[in-house]
């Protein structure tokens, strides 16, 4: 690897990505002029095949959540550097996400089309919510599981964690599923009783709540939010009453 350029100033790193096509861009949030979610979006269109890592202290879900919303590849938290930026480096360059360990979750771009023309006209056009604190920012948090032990554990830490952060959680799974994680849910000390009776605890079978949106044997969204929409409309009401959130699985 050689490094071409160096800028601490986010309008001059626009400037010369754009004159020098690197391979990749590692850049930090707090630049002056311009900062670094604005910097990697006209990047993005300046030079659309440079690859962006993001190194930052910003620890914020919801701006991390944007930066790779707008095509990075990478984000690493400046405290985790010494052991993780190599590796991101790495990840990033051979076209691989990675996401610091520093962070509480994973995240993931809300477009599947994040490096597309049309996305990136969008997000010229669109403020950067996260970092001004304004609107709503959608996060989707994604986990995969080898079996159903590993499931329940994985699981249960979600639930655990949106419930003791305050937040509503609405769960989709078998009774099977439901059953398990409510009792794993008790034996950590989740009050899941109460949960369920302030509405922020709201968990729905898998076959009930299918059937309801089956279209020719075929789940048909507009039928799933019917069915599921006034339960989500009603934790949202009580989220919004305790300045809460709604977090769905």
């Amino acid at each position: 690897m050689q490094i071409v350029g160096e800028t601490a100033d986010g309008l001059e790193a626009v400037h010369k990505a754009e004159e020098m096509q690197p391979d990749l861009i590692v850049l930090d949030i707090g630049l002056p002029s311009l900062n670094g979610i604005d910097a990697a979006r006209r990047i993005r269109k300046l030079s659309p095949e440079s690859k962006i890592l993001f190194v930052s202290q910003e620890s914020s879900g919801d701006v991390v959540q944007e930066a790779l919303a707008l095509g990075a590849l990478g984000y690493v938290v400046k405290a985790h550097a010494g052991s993780e930026l190599l590796a991101a480096v790495g990840a990033v360059l051979e076209g691989r996400q990675f996401v610091s360990s520093g962070l509480s979750g994973h995240y993931f771009t809300d477009d599947a089309d994040a490096q597309s023309p049309d996305h990136l006209n969008r997000e010229e056009a669109r403020p950067s919510l996260a970092l001004e604190k304004a609107g709503i920012t959608r996060r989707h948090e994604v986990e995969f599981y080898s079996d159903d032990a590993a499931f329940v554990v994985g699981f249960t830490r979600f639930i655990e964690a949106s419930l003791r952060a305050g937040n509503a959680v609405i769960v989709l799974a078998t009774e099977a599923h439901r059953k398990e994680l409510l009792a794993t849910l008790q034996a950590h000390g989740v009050d899941v009783v109460a949960a369920v009776e302030r509405k922020r605890y709201i968990p729905l079978d898998v076959p009930d709540t299918l059937s309801t949106s089956m279209v020719n044997g075929l789940t048909d969204p507009i039928q799933f939010v019917k069915g599921v929409g006034d339960l989500v409309l009603e934790a949202a009401k009580e989220a919004r009453r305790e300045n809460l959130r709604v977090e769905a699985g």
